[in-house]
């Protein structure tokens, strides 16, 4: 049992793994998992700026999801191994709110970025002649600047009402980070309303930019569908399922986590299922981007002078 301090405005972590040699092996692992997400996403950012062939807002538009991931993981992993590798669990009210700050800020800026993303393609594919009108860098800019935008006020919003809520309980989090939901079983005041909340602004970045995603491609699919040139099928399919795979690894576990009430979701299942969003996807994102993208194995060419023998 986890000793407490009760005039402490600490919470304790409880963490992802438990601490024998087992949990040691699977930090290890995670720890790699981590590397991977810094080095390739550090990479993928490095080659969109220094490359101009990369210098068309389909990739500055990656480039931002690859900062996205890179602070989603660095938000959480670090912390979680180190309260693993010291045995201290605790962390400050401060530290809290800031990690549950940018998480969420990634979380939401993420899910706008992606819709932003499958806009490109759809004018793309679609609207190949007025592509340069209806996606010039100024329109990418915008879209970026409205994601980060929108995802920091909706996540300042979550922090700010989260942490002056009171804590009576407990203050031990069945979680590896300070997830919001998470925190308020916690709470000695009921937290229905803010709960609505939650639900309410997770449709927002949630299921409406999805059902966004999902009309752009239907129409991308029907265009790609009649196209006579087979070279040009092949190029469209191969850059829409990539999206769409980055799309699924994002949105599933997200969705059934905070779309499904509290009484459903178990911690363990919670804490899962955010391996994937926090940890997993940031690692797989700019290697589904790099490995099936000939001109990002391009740029690698250009810049390290390595990768030609990936491509094809």
């Amino acid at each position: 049992m986890e000793k407490w301090n009760q005039s402490s405005s600490d919470f304790i972590l409880l963490g992802l793994f438990p601490q024998n040699q087992t949990g040691l092996l699977l930090l290890l692992l995670i720890i790699c998992i981590f590397s991977v997400a810094l080095l390739g996403n550090s990479t993928m950012i490095h080659l969109i700026r220094v490359d101009p062939r990369l210098h068309t807002p389909m990739y500055f538009l990656l480039s931002q999801l690859s900062l996205m991931d890179l602070m989603d993981v660095s938000a959480t992993v670090p912390k979680m191994a180190f309260n693993f590798l010291s045995g201290q669990k605790s962390i400050t009210l401060l530290g809290c709110a800031v990690q549950s700050f940018f998480f969420m800020t990634m979380a939401g800026s993420e899910g706008l970025l992606l819709a932003s993303m499958a806009y490109d393609r759809f004018v793309a594919i679609c609207h190949p002649l007025h592509y340069p009108i209806h996606m010039n860098k100024m329109i990418c800019l915008k879209m970026i600047i409205g994601s980060w935008t929108l995802g920091s006020i909706n996540s300042l919003a979550h922090t700010v009402y989260a942490f002056h809520i009171p804590y009576c309980h407990s203050r031990s989090i069945n979680h590896f980070f300070c997830d919001v939901p998470a925190m308020l079983p916690l709470a000695c005041m009921d937290t229905w309303v803010y709960e609505y909340m939650v639900f309410v602004s997770t449709i927002l970045f949630l299921p409406l930019p999805f059902l966004g995603i999902t009309a752009s491609y239907g129409r991308i699919l029907f265009a790609v569908f009649h196209m006579r040139s087979k070279e040009g099928k092949k190029k469209a399919f191969t850059t829409c399922s990539t999206h769409l795979t980055v799309v699924t690894f994002y949105y599933v576990p997200f969705a059934y986590t905070y779309l499904r009430p509290r009484s459903l979701r178990t911690p363990t299942e919670d804490k899962t299922l955010a391996v994937f969003y926090t940890i997993l996807t940031p690692m797989l994102n700019p290697i589904i981007y790099s490995l099936r993208n000939n001109e990002v194995l391009g740029a690698m060419t250009r810049v390290f002078g390595t990768f030609s023998f990936m491509k094809t």
